[in-house]
Parts: C-alpha cells; sequence; structure tokens
C-alpha cells in the first residue's frame, strides 16, 4: 500500500524555506509595482492572485507600458504555460480520491518550488497537505510584496534605484547555475539573449511592443531547442 501524506502540520513545515525565499522576491516586486505607478492595493492583489514571479514581472512592464489586454493574455499564457503541465504531472501524484474542486484549487497554488518538492517528498499526497503547502509561500509572497510597495513609498529614491537592481541579480542567480550544469539551458539563454538584442535593434526600424518581444523570444527559442535537444521517452536528454 502507498505512502499518503495528508497533513496540513506537515504541508506547512515543509513549506517553509520556500516561502522565506518568496520573501525577498516579492519585496522586489512590490517595490517595482509602486514605484511603476501601481497602487499598493493592487500590487498585493495581483500577488495574491497569481502566484508567478516573472509572470508577474513582465505584466508589470506590460501594464506600466499600457499594452492591450490580449497581449497581456498571450503573454502570461505563454510564460505560465508550464504551470498547466506541472499540474497535470501532480493530478498523477494526489490522492484519486480528491475531487475536481479540490484538484483545482490545488492547481491555483502551483509553483516551480511547491511542484518540485510535492512530486518528489512523498508518494501520494492529500488535499490537507497540499493546502498546508501552499499556505505559508502565499502569505509570504503576498505579504513581501505589501512591504516591498510600503517601503518603495518612504524610501529615498537613490535607495528605491539601488534596490531596484536587486530583481536583475535575482534572474541571474536563477538562470546561472543550470547554465553551467546543462548545455540545452545554455543554448536556450543565448538564443533567448540573441532574440531580444536583434528586437531591439529593429526597434529603430519596426514598433514591436515590449509583450509581443516577450512572446516570440519565448516560442522561437524554445521551440529550437526542443528539436535540437529532444528529450527521449527514458526521461535522459
Amino acid at each position: 500500500m502507498e505512502y499518503l501524506e495528508n497533513r496540513f502540520s506537515q504541508g506547512i513545515r515543509d513549506s517553509v524555506p520556500i516561502g522565506l525565499g518568496y520573501l525577498s522576491v516579492s519585496f522586489t516586486f512590490g517595490m517595482a509595482a509602486v514605484s511603476g505607478g501601481l497602487p499598493l492595493g493592487a500590487a498585493v492583489i495581483m500577488s495574491l492572485t497569481n502566484l508567478t514571479s516573472a509572470g508577474q514581472f513582465s505584466a508589470l512592464t506590460l501594464i506600466i507600458e499600457q499594452a492591450g489586454l490580449f497581449e497581456l493574455a498571450l503573454s502570461q499564457l505563454v510564460i505560465n504555460l508550464r504551470y498547466a503541465l506541472m499540474s497535470l504531472s501532480l493530478s498523477q501524484k494526489v490522492d484519486q480520491k480528491m475531487k475536481a474542486y479540490e484538484r483545482a484549487m490545488i492547481a491555483f497554488g502551483i509553483t516551480d518550488e511547491i511542484f518540485a518538492l510535492s512530486s518528489s517528498r512523498y508518494e501520494r499526497i492529500g488535499k490537507w497537505y497540499m493546502l498546508g503547502l501552499m499556505t505559508f509561500p502565499i502569505a509570504c509572497w503576498t505579504f513581501g510584496t505589501f512591504l516591498g510597495g510600503a517601503a518603495s513609498e518612504i524610501l529615498p529614491l537613490a535607495i528605491r534605484d539601488a534596490l531596484g537592481i536587486a530583481i536583475y541579480g535575482m534572474f541571474l542567480a536563477i538562470i546561472i547555475p543550470p547554465a553551467q550544469k546543462i548545455k540545452a539551458i545554455r543554448v536556450v539563454l543565448l538564443l533567448s539573449i540573441s532574440l531580444s538584442c536583434l528586437f531591439a535593434f529593429l526597434q529603430h526600424w519596426v514598433a514591436i511592443s515590449s509583450g509581443f518581444v516577450i512572446i516570440v523570444c519565448t516560442v522561437l527559442a524554445s521551440a529550437i531547442c526542443a528539436w535540437l535537444f529532444p528529450v527521449e521517452e527514458n526521461g535522459h536528454v
């Protein structure tokens, strides 16, 4: 018989490192959002209802630029499509007695870190464990946004500009370690950078919004690398 972990308290305990890590990232988002002109309440609601760092930062750029709703929606679909795949994968691991609305509720809280932990820690997981695993990170992500937004309203401009660099450091910290180990990631990273520079160069002749640049770069780079580095059925690249 497979072991089923379904304790809310255990989910909370397992989620503490994830939640603490989310505080610093969401602090940066809150500061960037309020500095960019979003009301503090809107930034907090955005974090509470989205739970996606890459999606929120890209959406923030488009909102500040007053991009169209279609462009905003399409860019979010492309950036966050991986969460649908994660949810489908995790659905094979959760308690088979879990109802459809419970699965949907859990899918809302899936992030990269929550998926990685829940899919590797136990044989099967129940709804109470997943709710515990989601609660603390969601609270930290939302509270961090509030702290960052509130701080941006009281800190001097020079300090806000200096802290704004933290987001670039965060993304570098995310992409450099795996890129050093895996060739496919290095290639997709270099392709994305090259395509982004190409579009920046073309901006002198053709007006292309930043949202569609993100969409095209993401789709092209991932498609090319999927063709160059196919994943075999046994899971090895």
